[in-house]
């Protein structure tokens, strides 16, 4: 019988076999509970266990260094050998790879690396599903139905490097959906948290703010597409400023190809992007929106190579005061560009040292705008520009002098965020927040509300 080896001795194991210049090898071990709901009662929960192995082999050839990338999913100790050939062989099959630096070393090992994996499991929920189940009393009670999902995930890094680094990261990361809908479905809120471990989240707040949205909804007014004032609440704003963090890539603003590039060949570092004092960053210590503090890339691109795993990360400011400050680099791409190297971090902030909070920015409002409760299906349309468009969802409202006075219809939408930073009249208090579309894949994000007072809505939506 195959024995399952702890995550530190496959890592070990695996570079002990190493028959090559340099082997960079990656565990990932996770462990995740989910509850899901409909009507008002517990539909699913479940929890699952899983290993991730990826190989990294590197070969020193006359032309250059070419690397070898080869990952594969419940990996015992009597998988290594052929995992670390096929990832050996793949490296001698390759040309040099473009992204090629001296493998990182140096680092001490991390705190933990031979203990055991952390894990997540129904006990994340032990506070949290009883509220729920308040919540749901509460919303039969009131005439409305909660649908929804809960999902937490733990996943241990463990990573191990030929040149001597042996390093772990630990990542929890927990979602909470809460959809409120009308017994007749003609109505339907939306609201969503991020969370480390559901000790912050609070189930009857939520539907209190559901119910009050429903009752905004019982009102329906037609307008047509426009430009108007519009309330950005942090959800939406994380999903456009997400978007633009992808598409900073020093190499590409330098080669032409964004919205950060300049005519000739330069950048737009050092441009003020926005007359509000705004400050993008991104710190992989910010206190509840933890992250990796060195690099983890299992394969190379655009915006991460594979010889940059165990890098150092450190607290970037992207955009400082409303002007641009740095751009996404590897290792190679900072060489190319002459920039510095300044690796993409999992979080991201947008601070500008408003106080008010969204409520308090409607009920400042005079005359109309819209408020927001997010976006979805967000797609680029120009990357000269980042020109995205997309739709609005669960909720329109009307604002008129400061107070809600119904839902409006759904728009497609057609805005840069680089462009709305430029526009922005207001930024209001930096919460986190959990990304609607995103929310798959980047959900450390703390935001403001942003008021703009000319979105473009540039078609009615059918949507919902």
């Amino acid at each position: 019988m195959s024995r399952v080896s702890k995550p530190y001795e496959i890592v070990e194991r695996a570079l002990e076999l190493s028959g090559t210049d340099g082997l960079v090898v990656i565990a990932d071990e996770r462990s995740s509970a989910d509850l899901r709901w409909a009507g008002n009662a517990l539909t699913t929960n479940g929890v699952t266990r899983g290993r991730t192995l990826t190989v990294i082999a590197t070969v020193d050839g006359a032309r250059g260094t070419a690397s070898g990338v080869v990952s594969r999913s419940a990996v015992t100790s009597e998988d290594l050998e052929p995992l670390v050939r096929a990832a050996e062989a793949a490296a001698r099959g390759a040309g040099p790879a473009e992204d090629a630096q001296p493998l990182v070393s140096g680092a001490p090992s991390s705190p933990g690396f031979t203990d055991a994996p952390a894990e997540t499991g129904p006990e994340v929920f032990a506070d949290f599903a009883p509220a729920l189940g308040d919540a749901f009393a509460r919303a039969r009670s009131g005439g409305r139905d909660l649908y929804g999902f809960a999902h937490h995930e733990m996943t241990s890094t463990y990573l191990g490097t030929s040149t001597g680094l042996r390093l772990r990261h630990d990542q929890p990361n927990g979602t909470l959906e809460l959809n409120a809908k009308s017994p007749d479905r003609t109505r339907s809120a939306w609201a969503g948290r991020a969370t480390r471990d559901f000790t912050d989240v609070d189930p009857a707040a939520m539907d209190a703010e559901l119910a009050q949205r429903l009752r905004w909804a019982e009102r329906r007014v037609e307008l047509p597409a426009g430009r108007y004032e519009t309330l950005l609440p942090p959800t939406a704003v994380a999903d456009l400023l997400i978007y633009q963090f992808w598409s900073s890539t020093a190499r590409d603003a330098v080669e032409g190809r964004t919205v950060f590039s300049t005519p000739g060949g330069g950048t737009r570092l050092g441009e003020t992007l926005s007359p509000l004092p705004l400050t993008l960053r991104s710190d992989p210590h910010a206190p509840g929106l933890e992250s990796a503090p060195f690099v983890i890339a299992h394969s190379s691109g655009g915006s991460g190579s594979v010889f940059d795993n165990g890098l150092p990360l450190a607290s970037t400011e992207w955009v400082r005061n409303g002007r641009l400050e740095r751009l996404t680099t590897t290792r190679h791409t900072a060489g190319l560009t002459g920039l510095p190297v300044a690796p993409a971090v999992d979080n991201l902030l947008l601070e500008g040292g408003g106080e008010r909070s969204l409520e308090e920015m409607v009920a400042a409002t005079t005359g109309r705008a819209l408020l927001l409760t997010c976006l979805w299906y967000i797609r680029e349309v120009d990357p000269a520009t980042l020109l995205l468009t997309g739709l609005t969802r669960d909720g329109v409202y009307l604002v008129e002098d400061g107070e809600v006075v119904g839902e409006v219809n759904n728009f497609r939408f057609n805005e840069s965020p680089v462009d709305l930073l430029s526009r922005a009249t207001e930024a209001g208090r930096t919460e986190q927040t959990l990304p609607r579309e995103w929310g798959d894949w980047f959900t450390r994000a703390a935001m403001p509300a942003l008021r703009i007072p000319d979105f473009n809505m540039s078609s009615v939506s059918q949507g919902v």
